[in-house]
This record gives C-alpha cells, structure tokens and sequence, in this order.
C-alpha cells in the first residue's frame, strides 16, 4: 500500500464553477420553543456575569462578589429550563438496549409505562418546588439585596415545562405507535 497523493485533473470550467455563489440555506426558527430561547436568555446573562467576574478578579484584580452568585442562579435556571428542551425533544438519557430485545407488545408497554412514571414524577415535582416556594420563598440572596424566589419560579418553570413536554411526549408516543426506547433511530435520523 502506497501513501502517496493521487490528483485528479480538473478543468477551468471546473474552477470557475466553484467560485459561484450557492443557494443560501433558510434559517428555520420554528423548530425552537418557548423554552429554547428562555434558556438562551438566561445563558447570555449567566456568560455576562462570568466574563464581569473574569474581567474584575484577574484584570482590576478587585472582584465583584456578586457576580459569582448570579452565575450560580443563572445556571440553575438553564438547567431547569434547559431540560425541558431535552424532554420535548426525547434527549435524556436512557437505556433503550433492553427493548431490542423484548417482543414488541411487551415493549409497547412497558415504554407507555415509562411515559406514565416520567409524567408522574415531574407533576409532583412540580408540587413540590411549589411547597419548597411557599416555605423559604422569602429568602433574600447573600451578596445583593434581591428574593430568591425568583431563582426558585425558574425551577417551577422547568418542572412545569417538563411535566406539559411530557405530556406532549406521551400523546405523541402513543399516536405513532413507538417511542425513542422502541425505535433509537427513529429519532436520531439514523432509521430511514
């Protein structure tokens, strides 16, 4: 086996073609939700925050403390909310080899079963952040005069989102007759 180079003679017609211009794809936005730009959002303040602190601790060498604490909270609100998106779009993480190998109607089951568990266990998490607001809501932050209940209503707003997008999840499951468990490839594009 040889390592050496093989050119392929091209023409001036050839050349000039690829200096044409291409058709500039659409940009489709309608394939972002509620929640992509949400998070978006509070990302951009989260890299805002750190790049203050980067700035002011290694350049003016006197830091804002505060910075610190809003990245901390921005970040819970990306994660919440965040997840969300990976709820609607069946991203987390499972465990889908054992349904490769269980007949079909046992399979159908047992993931209409997971979207029923995954569909009770955020409505009460939602109850939950929901009594966890109610008894330290009040809370003000360490460095700035400001409630933490704000950070924690982004949470809610996650757990809400999730448990809707679960829903959403589930209808969908069930219209198709398959979920991401059933059918990985269905999802990733890699099925055709």
């Amino acid at each position: 086996m040889t390592t050496a180079e093989i050119h392929r003679q091209i023409t001036a017609d050839e050349i000039a073609h690829t200096f044409e211009e291409e058709a500039v794809p659409k940009v489709d936005l309608g394939v972002y939700a509620f929640e992509d730009w949400v998070a978006l959002a509070i990302f951009w303040v989260m890299a805002l925050a750190v790049f203050l602190q980067f700035f002011t601790r290694y350049v003016l060498n006197d830091s804002y403390a505060w910075t610190e604490e809003i990245a901390t909270y921005c970040l819970i609100g990306v994660v919440f909310i965040g997840a969300s998106m990976c709820v609607r779009l069946s991203r987390h993480i499972q465990v889908d080899l054992v349904y490769r190998y269980l007949p079909q109607p046992v399979g159908r089951a047992l993931s209409t079963l997971i979207d029923l568990i995954r569909i009770v266990f955020f409505g009460y998490a939602v109850k939950l952040v929901w009594v966890y607001i109610q008894i330290i809501g009040d809370e003000q932050m360490t460095t700035i005069n400001f409630p933490k209940n704000y950070v924690y209503y982004a949470v809610l707003l996650g757990f809400v989102l999730m448990f809707l997008r679960s829903l959403q999840a589930a209808l969908q499951h069930w219209r198709q007759g398959y979920s991401v468990l059933e059918r990985p490839g269905a999802y990733d594009g890699s099925e055709i």
